[in-house]
């Protein structure tokens, strides 16, 4: 399975926030919308990622005054991405071990989707499961 087809099961709209945006803005867009992530982009180019795990570490850190904080401040700046055609399996491997929850998906050079380490466990099971039902026909039959 790649990536490809985890996003065409999921849907590839992804939501994303500006560079130039507050971490109340970030706030805002990932409590309406319950992501966990969103891409920071500079006009087309992914400038980062910030995460709700982000926002927290800084709450502690700066405490209210975060609201106002542009969100280039809080972002990860350095972006592991993966493309369409990476295996999904791989990938898991990867965001586990990293201990990395959400993948920009690139495709020549620009944003196409987002994964997130529930999307890559929910494919495979529903990889398995089709695995299974295969089984079961072919033991029947």
């Amino acid at each position: 399975m790649r990536i490809s087809d985890v996003l065409r099961n999921k849907g590839s709209a992804v939501a994303t926030i500006g560079a130039d945006a507050s971490v109340g803005d970030v706030i805002a867009v990932l409590t309406t919308g319950n992501y966990g992530a969103l891409p920071v982009m500079d006009g087309a180019r992914l400038a980062g990622i910030v995460s709700e795990r982000d926002v927290v570490r800084k709450l502690h850190e700066l405490g209210p005054d975060l609201v106002r904080t542009p969100v280039a401040d809080i972002m990860t700046a350095d972006v592991v991405t993966c493309s369409p055609g990476d295996s999904a399996l791989e990938l898991s491997r990867v965001m586990t071990e990293r201990r990395i929850r959400h993948l920009p998906v690139i495709a020549d050079g620009e944003l196409v989707g987002i994964v997130s380490i529930g999307d890559m466990v929910k494919a495979r099971i529903d990889s398995l499961e089709v695995e299974r039902e295969q089984l079961q026909s072919y033991i029947a039959s």
